[in-house]
């Protein structure tokens, strides 16, 4: 697999590491272990940024970088991962829980999005942009810690750990 794939999203470009889409429209996401030849499957995911986080904490875990220079999302780091010292397995359920806590609360957002825009247009417009739904922008998602508030919904990473 290679190290970058090409995401496009309303003909824009954007490239994340790690992720890669299949040809029925899932995207997935994978990562060798340091010093093998063994990869370590993250899962599948609805949305590329979800894809994004999961490699991001795999990375992040199985590789310690000094800095945030390989990351997709670097704010975005649960802060459960920080310090632990974790097996291969404990950090693929890590990262898969964290892309399927980002998958979750993309959904909520494009719900949220499509309700304001059809108030407001009388339907739904199909121009929406990622950005209008809080991914591009970390601070849309919450915290360091990768918490985030919602109107009766609290969804964590640390949840999923």
């Amino acid at each position: 697999m290679s190290s970058s794939n090409n995401v496009n999203h309303e003909s824009s470009e954007i490239k994340y590491k790690g992720v890669r889409r299949r040809r029925w429209g899932k995207w997935v996401s994978e990562i060798r272990v340091p010093g093998t030849q063994e990869r370590l499957w993250l899962g599948s995911y609805a949305s590329p940024e979800a894809a994004a986080v999961a490699h991001d904490v795999a990375f992040y875990c199985l590789k310690r970088p000094s800095s945030s220079e390989g990351l997709n999302f670097p704010g975005l780091i649960p802060a459960s991962v920080v310090n632990a010292n974790m097996s291969p397995k404990s950090v693929q359920q890590a990262a898969s829980d964290a892309g399927m806590a980002v998958d979750a609360q993309i959904i909520v957002k494009r719900e949220e999005f499509y309700e304001q825009d059809k108030n407001k247009s009388g339907g739904i417009n199909q121009g929406m942009c990622m950005e209008n739904i809080g991914v591009h922008n970390c601070e849309h998602w919450g915290t360091s810690n990768g918490s985030r508030e919602e109107e009766g919904l609290s969804i964590s990473v640390e949840d999923y750990l």
